[in-house]
């Protein structure tokens, strides 16, 4: 076998006359490929195609229009189908989109508020001239014990009646809510029950309205429990000083609502026996049925051996979500065993119901048009309402 030096190898590839039979033999097929190309495209002259996009599109190429208008598509908004046909909203008349805008819910929910506010400016309604007792109460937390007492007082108060809430819970958020002071300092339920001090000396005028009082109270209340256990009559001493008051001031007042602790102690046990009346703020939720057979086992017990005039006559419903159908479910088993007790007006979630304590106000103050604001209006109309229709049957 012959051996090659690589020089030989490098010389070959770096010959020149080897590198122009390569470029001789490429640039021949080359040629040959593009005149293959011409043969195969048809001679522009011998057909009557339309020049291309981009000859017609150049202003500058000097083809007029006419030339070229007939085998060309129709233009792009000629193509493009109308609006009518495109979107089935734009079919509809004026009078069908009204009526659609009519029936979305938030328009259905501001009709049925318009209408709920004539039907409260037209309401006329007739107190009795007696003062009415209640005890709101409910031994389950937060169902709005509090908020139903301020709520309804500044309801009662805007139809003209003289309300008087007496704060019995040691938290003191009625008085917060009403706007009145209950430092630590400031004379409130806790003096009366203990010291015997008379309730006039610690009433206070609410800056919301002249017809609204709060009896206040404060941090002290806390050990009140305790203090109480010792006192003679510890049971009576809330509904001695209630007495004491209404007999000095016979006509004052048209209500007193007594807002209670969550829970059954000492504290409610007083305003049970002060009470005539018992009004029950229940939670459309599962739970404050179970407190509500609890609550009504102990006032039977209140009934039989320390108040006997002491009579369940309201039960509200609070904290009603439409959304769901537990809340549905909850109102119509408290409506099927308490049909003469349920209020009609139920109360709805309402954040400005929420907001308006943190403004020392109640909800008719901070937002009067809101919906919380105008449920409450209907239930003080329908308890003003209700005691007229009872006082004139009891004529």
């Amino acid at each position: 076998m012959t051996e090659v030096a690589p020089d030989e190898i490098q010389a070959d590839e770096t010959d020149p006359d080897r590198e122009e039979d390569v470029a001789a033999a490429s640039g021949g097929a080359i040629a040959d490929q593009e005149s293959s190309l011409e043969d195969a495209i048809p001679d522009e002259d011998a057909t009557a195609e339309a020049p291309l996009d981009d000859e017609r599109a150049d202003p500058d190429s000097g083809v007029a229009p006419d030339e070229y208008a007939g085998s060309t598509p129709a233009p792009l908004e000629d193509s493009t189908v109308t609006q009518e046909e495109e979107s089935p909203i734009a079919q509809h008349d004026g009078a069908t989109l009204a009526q659609d805008e009519d029936d979305s819910p938030i328009a259905r929910e501001l009709a049925d508020l318009s209408a709920r506010r004539r039907a409260l400016e037209e309401a006329e309604v007739q107190l009795t001239g007696r003062t009415r007792v209640f005890t709101v109460s409910n031994q389950k937390g937060g169902v709005g014990k509090t908020t139903t007492t301020v709520n309804l007082a500044a309801a009662l108060a805007e139809r003209g009646a003289k309300v008087l809430v007496i704060d019995l819970d040691p938290q003191g958020n009625a008085s917060t809510a009403l706007g009145v002071p209950h430092t630590a300092d400031t004379p409130s339920v806790y003096d009366v029950l203990i010291d015997e001090f008379p309730l006039a000396d610690i009433i206070q005028v609410s800056p919301e309205s002249p017809n609204l009082l709060c009896a206040p109270s404060t941090i002290h209340l806390a050990g009140a429990e305790i203090e109480l256990v010792s006192q003679v009559a510890r049971e009576h001493r809330l509904r001695v000083a209630v007495d004491d008051y209404l007999a000095a001031n016979a006509g004052e007042l048209d209500f007193i609502l007594i807002d209670c602790p969550p829970s059954l102690g000492l504290l409610t046990i007083n305003a049970f026996t002060a009470a005539s009346e018992l009004l029950i703020p229940i939670q459309c939720e599962y739970y404050a049925l179970e407190g509500l057979s609890q609550l009504l086992g102990t006032v039977r017990m209140i009934q039989k051996h320390l108040n006997p005039r002491l009579q369940l006559s309201t039960i509200m419903l609070t904290m009603y979500d439409g959304r769901t159908r537990l809340a549905q479910q909850v109102a119509d088993e408290v409506r099927a065993h308490f049909p003469t007790e349920v209020l009609d007006t139920i109360i709805p979630r309402s954040v400005r119901v929420s907001e308006a304590p943190s403004f020392g106000q109640s909800v008719l103050a901070y937002d009067g048009q809101s919906a919380g604001a105008i449920a409450y209006r209907e239930a003080a109309v329908e308890m003003i309402r209700r005691d007229s229709a009872s006082n004139e049957r009891g004529a």
